[in-house]
């Protein structure tokens, strides 16, 4: 069965003026404009397209590939405003993604970028996106383990931080205070799972959890220490942005591995700075 809003592998079983007509179960026929046509391809091929409804809400092919298809969450901008119907977004094909009024969770404006879903209504059988993504995102308990990495598309900001839609299915949260600098939204990025909250919702992390993030990192910072003559101008105080540049991690990761090297006595406060306990001596000049 030919699926509208997906790529889909179909068989090319003829050729006509209007271009190339393709079918996946022997039955409907679905036009592959000539501008399309892959060169060399020919009656009998097979080819894979991205099947959607034109504006006369036929169905057509195309082997361009959409910003996002059918199921999928995406961050699109508005092209168009239409009275009476919606607005229309650029996801990337000649024919514009309609985001009609009703599935506005706040009134869009022309140029703005939005947090979208692109689904298949079940009345009209068109594809449209809403910006109500609650409704569709994954009721699922999550099943992610500590640790464990996961994409993530950057959707909104708030007090606490950046929410963001998780491997396409459900919500998390990237907290401001485990963070080095701004992010963009819209942006695609790998992430790390903290915690899973009784709600659903995900805590997130730009660094590995747990264990797996502080051991490797004190281990880095010991060997800067004793790069740097056993001190470094680095505490708990430092901004985040030089801990991101100098150790690519977190405040928080930093905080947590200095606490635990403080713990097991290797190193000393300053105040500013660290120094190693046991460090090496300095150069005497004598022999």
């Amino acid at each position: 069965m030919v699926m509208i809003g997906r790529r889909n592998t179909l068989r090319v079983v003829r050729d006509a003026p209007p271009g190339f007509y393709l079918t996946g179960d022997g039955q409907q026929e679905i036009l592959l404009p000539g501008r399309y046509i892959p060169p060399g391809a020919k009656p009998g091929d097979t080819i894979d397209v991205f099947v959607y409804l034109d504006s006369e809400d036929r169905l057509v092919a195309t082997t361009e590939t959409p910003l996002a298809m059918v199921g999928e969450f995406a961050w699109l901008q508005v092209i168009s405003l239409a009275p009476h119907v919606g607005a229309f977004l650029n996801w990337g094909l000649a024919k514009d993604l309609l985001l009609p009024f009703h599935e506005q969770a706040t009134p869009v404006r022309r140029e703005q970028w939005v947090a979208a879903f692109i689904f298949l209504d079940p009345v009209s059988h068109r594809i449209v996106a809403t910006t109500r993504l609650g409704r569709h995102l994954n009721r699922t308990p999550p099943t992610y383990a500590e640790g464990q990495s996961v994409n993530l598309l950057i959707t909104a900001k708030t007090n606490l931080g950046y929410n963001a839609i998780v491997e396409n299915a459900h919500r998390g949260l990237l907290y401001h205070s485990n963070l080095a600098g701004p992010l963009t939204l819209g942006q695609k990025l790998q992430a790390f799972v903290r915690k899973l909250r009784p709600d659903g919702k995900i805590d997130l992390s730009l660094d590995v959890a747990g264990y797996k993030r502080v051991a490797p990192l004190t281990e880095q910072i010991i060997a800067a220490l004793q790069a740097n003559g056993g001190r470094l101008a680095f505490d708990d105080d430092s901004t985040p942005q030089a801990i991101r540049d100098k150790f690519s991690v977190s405040k928080n990761a930093f905080k947590q591995a200095l606490g635990g090297l403080y713990k097991k006595r290797r190193i000393r406060f300053l105040n500013p700075g660290i120094e190693l306990i046991g460090k090496p001596s300095a150069p005497t000049g004598k022999r």
